[in-house]
């Protein structure tokens, strides 16, 4: 069982620990919302599951309990060493911990010919790192079969937002284009503590048939375009990639009812999969 508020503030004070907000370190404690995460993770004993900033342990112990094999990274010192020291102990097949960044380390250090098998990947993400953490996992030579993240609000609004929305950006085409989002579930700010301002998601993807990654330059391109939304596609191409690829994304993108004066957020994920960056 999740430790409660009380036991959870009583081993910070043991560990002389003070939650650092910059890490994103609110601990879940509500046994429910635990469980719900296995349960839309589809865990089963043998899965190999990524895990991000474990903190406490409280979806680590989960996990192993349910027989999964457990590759995580935490990056501070304090919390990695508490768990070197309980939870390493009790799993020493099962649980792979590592101390590090995870935008340097996105998938924990799973190394690629265990990754190739298939994973999962399962964590309580800190909201500073959502966009440039999951760009960094897009990236990677391996994709998980399956993802369950609990993000903030404002963090899974940008994941699973449509064109034509505030919320629509680079990310939100990057991932679409690999994944599929399920609605997921509310999660209270008073599941955690310290109890965080904002109320969080608990979001499920599952990996396309065919998912599609964008090449480094076409990425780099796409993030442009959003740092500059308010500008038409027209000027946001000119200079920036050949004539022939712009003339030829245009007539895309008039085909499907779009003009050169369309903005980024206007277009769909499907039609950015047509451009070409040279």
């Amino acid at each position: 069982m999740p430790l409660t508020p009380t036991e959870t503030r009583e081993l910070l004070a043991r560990l002389g620990h003070v939650p650092k907000r910059f890490l994103g370190q609110n601990f879940l404690v509500d046994g429910n919302i635990v469980r719900k995460s296995l349960e839309l993770g589809a865990v089963q004993p043998g899965d190999l599951v990524v895990e991000i900033g474990p903190g406490l342990g409280t979806l680590t112990s989960a996990l192993l309990a349910a027989g999964a094999e457990v590759w995580a990274v935490e990056k501070d010192g304090t919390l990695e060493t508490h768990l070197a020291a309980t939870l390493a102990p009790r799993y020493p097949e099962q649980l792979h911990l590592c101390r590090g960044d995870a935008l340097e380390r996105p998938l924990a250090g799973l190394p690629a010919e265990r990754a190739a098998a298939g994973f999962k990947l399962i964590a309580n993400l800190p909201y500073a790192i959502s966009t440039p953490w999951m760009d960094a996992v897009l990236s990677a030579s391996l994709l998980p079969v399956q993802m369950v993240l609990m993000l903030q609000q404002e963090a899974a609004a940008r994941y699973t937002a449509r064109p034509g929305t505030k919320d629509f950006s680079a990310i939100s085409i990057f991932l679409q284009s690999a994944f599929a989002a399920a609605p997921g579930h509310r999660v209270a700010a008073a599941c955690f503590y310290p109890r965080p301002e904002v109320d969080s998601r608990l979001l499920p993807l599952t990996q396309q048939a065919r998912p599609f990654l964008f090449p480094a330059r076409t990425k780099a391109f796409i993030r442009g375009c959003f740092q500059q939304r308010r500008k038409q596609i027209a000027a946001l191409l000119r200079g920036r990639i050949s004539p022939d690829a712009a003339a030829e994304w245009l007539a895309v993108l008039d085909a499907a009812g779009l003009g050169p004066r369309s903005r980024p957020e206007d277009v769909p994920v499907a039609l950015w999969r047509e451009l070409r960056v040279v």
